[in-house]
This record gives C-alpha cells, structure tokens and sequence, in this order.
C-alpha cells in the first residue's frame, strides 16, 4: 500500500472555488470511481496552499484508478478544463509515500 500527498498551488484569489470543486466535484467523482481519499487540507495562513492525500493498494490499482477517472469524458469536458483556471498546473508536486509501521493512517 502506498500514499499520493499531492501539492498544489491554488491561483490569487480561487481558494473557495477550488474548494468546493474539489469537494463537491473531484473528490465525489474520484471516490464515486473507487478512489481513497483520506482527506484535503488548504494552508492556516497561506490561500495559495492546496494539499491532499489518497491511498493506493498497490500500482496496478493506481493505474486502474486513474484511467478510470482521467480518461472519462466527465473529467476531460467538464472537470479539467476548469482546474487550470483555478490551480497552476505546472506547479503540481506529488509525492509517493509509504506509512511506517506506527503510523495511524493505514
């Protein structure tokens, strides 16, 4: 089992629109789709502060998953034409982790 923390770098001004697409829009789609998401977080004092988590078993359920979600007309015409407008894509930074053997996400 593996962890994306994925990053992003919300534009001037778009925190409350990314939010409520993330949370009305991407977050039901992907877990709709049979993503897990652990949860999302926006910086305390920095509105250009984006970051959320979701696990993953293994690779080959990763690839499933995002084929799913990135490769239906839902996320290509409705979804992604609007993320551009509200995060700097080119900014993106996901990071694969792994919890340690403590860790109380699982």
């Amino acid at each position: 089992m593996f962890f994306e923390l994925r990053q992003y770098v919300v534009r001037p001004g778009m925190q409350e629109k990314w939010v409520r697409c993330m949370e009305e829009e991407i977050i039901p789609l992907q877990v709709k789709m049979g993503m897990v998401v652990l949860g999302s977080f926006v910086g305390e004092d920095d509105p250009s502060v984006y970051v959320w988590i979701r696990r993953f078993e293994n690779e080959g359920e990763r690839k499933r998953l995002y084929d799913l979600v990135y490769q239906s007309d839902y996320w290509k015409n409705e979804i992604s034409p609007k993320v551009g407008t509200l995060i700097d894509r080119e900014l993106i930074k996901v990071q694969r982790i792994v919890a340690t053997p403590h860790s109380v996400i699982q």
